[in-house]
């Protein structure tokens, strides 16, 4: 069987609590909570409390996204996909981007470095106890929320929504390779097969040494009569960059045979009234399994354990007529069948 090679996984980002603010008793509780459920890795437990925690705040005049986005994490980072979707998908549209200021100064007397808010830290700078004072604005995340969004939808085989964050991500981040790579799977899931055959090439115009890339690209390329020769040499492509690349020795030699079932019914039907036109087309089937006769080997050699590698194998010593080799599949075949049940 064809397949493509695709997907992306969730990578967990690291946040940290820096922000010093007068909350109630049951804030501090949610907030403990919350954390402690986190870094447990009990993100279950964790995702609602941190929701606890933005609501408590937004009660207490205090509109701080931050927390939904680590609310939104951890409902990822448990595989609760739907909620995720949700928090990544509201955050992208209120604009949020994560960035906070931090606000700092040196109180004279002790020599210390102290975080304040904004009003205190105005307020200070009118009196002669404190110096030194700087603000400091973290790193934007908007670029993650795209790209977990993405891995979100994609994960949930949700396509055309993937394509749309997609594209409106990389409107606002051209040149991020994430975002790029996503778009081609994203492509292909929501049917589009054009684009998505047009960002693997792209994307190898970028980086000719993808072998996953060049093996996606030749499993497009073979679905299609017209360019079956270039599939061929997308697969060869991939090899050359990963030489132990089972699946493209796989799709090599299914390239290579074509369809064959289609072709023995064909002799089948021709053997009785057109003798010379089935052995035309039965000296033409012995010529392809023998082109896909080292391309079968070199797939048994890769995966030595794949019983479709072997079978596949005996059948193409079968056509060329290797009856050594036929024996030696055959006891490897049976072994393996054995340990598969």
């Amino acid at each position: 069987m064809k397949k493509l090679i695709l997907g992306m996984a969730i990578v967990a980002s690291a946040f940290v609590f820096g922000q010093k603010t007068d909350v109630n008793a049951q804030l501090q509780a949610a907030n403990k909570a919350a954390m402690d459920a986190y870094n447990a890795k009990n993100y279950t437990v964790a995702a609602p409390k941190f929701v606890e925690v933005y609501e408590l705040l937004k009660a207490n005049g205090q509109d701080n996204k931050l927390y939904m986005y680590y609310a939104g994490l951890s409902h990822a980072l448990a595989n609760n996909s739907d909620a995720a979707i949700k928090i990544y998908t509201d955050l992208i549209n209120s604009g949020f981007t994560g960035v906070e200021t931090t606000y700092t100064a040196k109180e004279k007397k002790s020599g210390q470095v102290v975080t304040l808010d904004k009003a205190s830290w105005e307020l200070m700078k009118k009196t002669s106890d404190y110096s030194d004072f700087k603000t400091e604005q973290s790193q934007s995340i908007e670029p993650d929320l795209y790209e977990t969004l993405a891995t979100l939808l994609l994960n949930a085989k949700k396509g055309n929504e993937a394509v749309a964050i997609i594209e409106k991500g990389l409107a606002k981040f051209p040149n991020n390779a994430k975002l790029k790579e996503a778009q081609s799977t994203a492509y292909f899931q929501s049917g589009n097969t054009d684009k998505f055959v047009t960002t693997l090439k792209e994307q190898l115009a970028k980086n000719p040494n993808d072998a996953t890339n060049w093996y996606n690209l030749g499993v497009m390329q073979a679905k299609d009569p017209a360019t079956v020769a270039d599939a061929l040499e997308s697969f060869k492509k991939a090899i050359e960059i990963k030489p132990n690349f089972s699946d493209a020795y796989q799709n090599l030699v299914y390239t290579t045979i074509g369809d064959d079932a289609k072709i023995v019914t064909d002799i089948n039907a021709l053997r009785k009234d057109k003798p010379d036109e089935a052995s035309k087309l039965i000296d033409a089937r012995r010529e392809r399994f023998a082109k896909a006769l080292p391309f079968a080997e070199a797939w048994y050699k890769a995966a030595p354990t794949s019983l479709d590698a072997v079978t596949t194998l005996k059948e193409i010593y079968v056509v060329t007529k290797n009856v050594d080799k036929i024996k030696e599949m055959k006891a490897k075949e049976a072994e393996l069948s054995a340990k598969a049940k």
